[in-house]
């Protein structure tokens, strides 16, 4: 960390989970959400080599953060990401990881940026705004990171998908790359296929996964989606990635097991050292 900033080690407790990160996990406590009356811990998990360097490293900002590094905390088991990080290090790839825990039972109306006349929602500007703008800033302020967009990464999974991308066309001087694990592009009738249509440019670096036991439906948006942002001008293999992985489920260890090859993929500019430290 730099500066003088008030994030505090994770307590480890006894959980094997925790016990095993390689990194150091910070925390902290009670931030003031996109309302301020939602409060709630940041988490950031820097890499072995912060301790002991000077050098800047890619971010990845992840929706659901407490279903990320503790059991204890999450909604049906972690998604490891201590694990992945591993797993990409051992390919040159090192990055922060920011958890920005979901908002309970106002978690669908923050990462919908559409209304949907059914079940509500539509308050992603300003869950966006609050990523971009303050999030951002607090993690800038007390860690090593390179702010380039292009190295500047979001990924969630379900409607944690659906904010990613709609973030990352959204607000392109904040973040560059996405990773959306079977994102839930059915919301609010598909409006993200019409917004996106109504969008002058389209630029980023995408990751699309689904698993075949999550319906042909999922499979079919995200198969869609992935063609849409062809026609828009991403290259595929370069830009843009998709895999659709066999017998995948819509759960915490389907995606935690898909998250070192969407983090390979995501942050390959900065394994290559592209963008602007």
């Amino acid at each position: 960390m730099t500066g003088n900033h008030p994030w505090a080690d994770y307590p480890a407790g006894d959980d094997p989970l925790l016990g095993a990160l390689t990194g150091r996990l910070k925390i902290l406590r009670n931030v003031p959400g996109p309302a301020a009356s939602r409060r709630r811990d940041l988490l950031v998990l820097v890499p072995p080599s912060y301790e002991t360097g000077t050098v800047r490293f890619p971010v990845v900002y992840m929706h659901d953060g407490q279903n990320l590094f503790d059991p204890a905390t999450s909604h049906a088991g972690a998604w490891r990401v201590g694990r992945a990080l591993d797993s990409i290090r051992n390919h040159g790839i090192e990055a922060i990881v920011v958890g920005v825990p979901n908002a309970g039972e106002d978690r669908i109306g923050e990462y919908s940026p559409f209304r949907d006349r059914r079940i509500g929602g539509g308050e992603g500007d300003t869950y966006v705004a609050w990523l971009a703008d303050d999030v951002r800033r607090r993690v800038d302020a007390a860690f090593r990171t390179r702010t380039d967009p292009s190295v500047t990464c979001l990924a969630g999974s379900s409607m944690g998908g659906l904010i990613s991308l709609y973030a990352l066309f959204r607000r392109p001087d904040a973040f560059g790359v996405a990773g959306a694990l079977s994102p839930a592009l059915w919301f609010a009738q598909r409006a993200i296929f019409r917004w996106l249509d109504g969008l002058e440019t389209v630029a980023g670096r995408v990751y699309l996964d689904a698993g075949t036991a999550e319906g042909p439906l999922l499979l079919a948006d995200v198969a869609r989606f992935r063609d849409r942002l062809i026609d828009r001008g991403l290259r595929f293999g370069h830009d843009l990635h998709c895999v659709f992985e066999r017998a995948g489920q819509h759960d915490e260890t389907s995606w935690g097991r898909r998250l070192p090859a969407a983090l390979r993929f995501m942050l390959d500019l900065a394994a290559t050292g592209r963008g602007t430290p």
